[in-house]
């Protein structure tokens, strides 16, 4: 979880597969959330949609790993490979990049990236900082750390 002081930002991985429905008539809700800090009440919330896990790939369309916030953005790791960075404002997709995919790497090694989950990015001198590829309880493996700056270096 992560606050910008007014906001919580919660990911929610609630596959559906992994745990005991306590309430028949609700089902899995993936996706992130921002709550009022004052309040409780849920200010936006942000579906994980399954789109992404079409296309043959084993993957689970959630929000597992935690999220992390900078002034005016919240980035969320996905199983399905995806980070994105959503408004703070009202939990729109402001970036998106699909990390599970091959990579060039810098030091000629083979690289692979996968599911994103448990650990979240890390923000520091200005790059976005995320390891993919998790492979546990059947997710989708690989060897990736990925670091991403507002210039595109």
């Amino acid at each position: 979880m992560a606050t910008d002081g007014r906001f919580a930002y919660a990911a929610n991985s609630d596959r559906g597969a992994v745990i005991v429905n306590v309430n028949p008539d609700r089902g899995p809700t993936p996706g992130l959330y921002a709550v009022d800090l004052m309040t409780g009440d849920v200010v936006w919330s942000a579906p994980a949609e399954a789109e992404a896990c079409e296309g043959g790939r084993s993957c689970f369309a959630a929000n597992s790993a935690v999220a992390t916030v900078i002034p005016g953005v919240v980035f969320a790791g996905r199983l399905d490979g995806h980070l994105r960075g959503h408004s703070t404002q009202d939990g729109r997709v402001l970036w998106d990049f699909d990390t599970a995919r091959e990579f060039e790497t810098v030091n000629g090694v083979p690289g692979r990236g996968g599911a994103i989950d448990g650990s979240g990015p890390v923000v520091a001198a200005g790059m976005v900082i995320i390891n993919s590829g998790y492979g546990a309880f059947g997710q989708m493996p690989g060897n990736m750390l990925l670091a991403f700056s507002p210039g595109g270096r």
